[in-house]
């Protein structure tokens, strides 16, 4: 009996992503085809890692999406030729490196002995001559865990929306998440963005608690929420690169 069900649910789980590559002019580009049951139709996204991301919908087949893909190249590879010639911040954070930290750009420098300072932020770290990246990528979720639930249910109490958890995650490719039960889960480099974007990214969550969807219902949703939020998006688009 139990070996029936686990065989039915496996047969109604969506088959697991397949990784392959993508030639797109002298440039090869990893792509990852998905099939999501939510999905409305065929989606094509450069991810921040620089995958290409091909998502097939409900119903939908791998012929169609091969055609939508094909039909999308000359897209796809501007966005990659964009992805590489836009400017990144070093693998390795050191003494001088800038780094964002509520929607500015600052400075990592020396402080007292066994310190660095980040603006008005102090931390010590173990030896202040290697990489500072995982002293302060650990910082930084610090200030994520107890900064973002709060500000998450100081937005959605004026709304009566029904947030049940608030979680804070190292999210690589998207910045929030929202599930059926009411969980919201935020990506802790939202403490690197200005006040308003991350509070469009905590508003775009919290209208998924009304519309577990994309749909025209929804952005209207985080438009009432969010008035402001196409300037939102358009600083995440312009120093998306800076957020990794």
């Amino acid at each position: 009996m139990l070996s029936g069900f686990l065989s039915r649910f496996a047969a109604r789980r969506p088959p697991p992503p397949v990784a392959e590559s993508l030639q797109l002019g002298t440039r090869t580009v990893p792509l990852l085809v998905l099939r999501n049951p939510r999905a409305r139709r065929y989606l094509l996204r450069l991810q921040p890692d620089g995958c290409a991301r091909l998502t097939i919908p409900r119903g939908g087949s791998q012929s169609e999406a091969r055609s939508f893909l094909d039909r999308n190249r000359a897209w796809l590879a501007q966005q990659v030729e964009r992805h590489h010639s836009q400017p990144r911040l070093p693998a390795a954070w050191h003494l001088g490196t800038e780094i964002f930290l509520r929607g500015e750009l600052i400075r990592i420098e020396a402080g007292e002995t066994g310190r660095v300072r980040l603006g008005a932020e102090n931390l010590f770290v173990a030896d202040a001559a290697a990489d500072l990246r995982p002293a302060i990528e650990r910082h930084l979720r610090g200030l994520a865990v107890r900064e973002l639930p709060v500000r998450v249910r100081e937005l959605a109490a004026p709304h009566q929306l029904p947030v049940q958890r608030v979680t804070v995650r190292n999210q690589r490719s998207r910045w929030g998440s929202c599930s059926r039960h009411g969980t919201i889960s935020l990506n802790w480099r939202l403490v690197q963005v200005p006040a308003l974007v991350r509070d469009y990214i905590i508003f775009h969550e919290l209208a998924h608690l009304r519309h577990l969807n994309h749909s025209d219902r929804f952005w209207a949703e985080v438009g009432r929420l969010c008035p402001q939020y196409p300037l939102a998006e358009k600083w995440l688009k312009a120093n998306r690169q800076f957020l990794r």
